[in-house]
């Protein structure tokens, strides 16, 4: 079911949201079943692992019979999950364009299906979750909260990213974050959206600060995943047939013409190094960063959420 859902031809066809988050979700789950995760289905919100030497009072004798493994009913308490969910709607997350994308989905096509999904999770656990969009500032951060009402909102919310028209809005992404942070006074899952593109360079105040920032959301102990929204063929390995294009900023405007062997190797290894300090910087900062190419479907991003949800109590 995934694969079908990974090949969507035109990106008009996420008009609704709701109902392609579930379908996602949906497969999801049934291919946990045939995975070393199969003991998860929508009861992992609900279980949790048996640890030798406490009371069995509490073991779910039902889905041990159905999993062969021992789980233990999990109280409200124990459930009760706030998350934040941030999305970057710069310029730059509208790449490619609907022509050029392999599988019809462009960046921020991919974060908002991405994003819609986990929040699909968030309310089968009977969880809390917000909605954070920025891009040269952070155009909305919503309450979190739990009801059917709001998750419908937040659906709406991330439907007008997909559909608005890219306007040259640069990314502030460390600004943002810190603004983030700030605000978050209770313990929270924050998860990110974004491909991190701003306009810096090693070494300099803003490539600092970024990486500050990050560290900054780790404050109050909160628990942070990154993805890193890529077009890996196109953004990473710079995969173009050597032939004149016009290369232009999304965020900026600014238009060069070259034929990409030029440039490609110097490229490369810019990107590189940038990816390859950001994932250093991550690890130092115990923040789960996961490279989330939009060519590659949504388990990507899914399991890794799974693997978060089960340790952060």
């Amino acid at each position: 079911m995934e694969k079908k859902l990974e090949l969507i031809g035109e990106v008009s066809r996420i008009q609704n949201l709701e109902l392609l988050a579930k379908q996602v979700v949906e497969g999801f789950l049934i291919g946990l079943h045939k995975s070393p995760f199969h003991g998860f289905s929508v009861e992992f919100a609900e279980h949790r692992l048996y640890n030798p030497g406490e009371s069995t009072r509490f073991i779910d004798w039902k889905v041990y019979a159905r999993t062969d493994r021992v789980y233990v009913k999990k109280f409200e308490e124990e459930t009760n999950l706030r998350c934040q969910l941030v999305v970057d709607a710069s310029s730059s997350m509208y790449f490619p364009e609907i022509n050029d994308a392999q599988n019809g989905l462009r960046k921020i096509d991919f974060a908002a299906v991405a994003a819609a999904s986990v929040m699909n999770l968030l309310k089968k656990q009977r969880d809390s979750f917000g909605l954070t969009i920025f891009s040269d500032s952070v155009e909305q951060q919503t309450e979190v909260k739990s009801s059917s009402v709001h998750y419908k909102l937040l659906l709406n919310n991330l439907e007008s990213l997909v559909q608005r028209t890219p306007d040259k809005k640069k990314t502030s992404a460390a600004a943002c974050l810190h603004e983030v942070a700030d605000k978050m006074h209770r313990r929270s899952m924050v998860i990110i959206f974004s491909d991190m593109f701003e306009n810096i360079t090693e070494g300099s105040d803003e490539y600092s600060s970024l990486f500050a920032a990050l560290q900054h959301l780790k404050h109050n102990k909160h628990e942070v995943i990154l993805f890193y929204i890529l077009d890996k063929s196109k953004e990473m390995d710079f995969e173009f047939t050597n032939r004149p294009y016009r290369f232009i900023d999304l965020e900026t405007g600014e238009r060069v013409k070259l034929n990409p062997n030029q440039v490609k190797e110097l490229y490369v290894k810019q990107m590189k190094e940038f990816y390859q300090q950001l994932k250093l910087r991550c690890g130092q900062y115990h923040i789960d960063m996961a490279e989330a190419d939009i060519n590659l479907g949504f388990r990507q991003v899914l399991l890794p959420y799974l693997m978060k949800r089960m340790k952060f109590n």
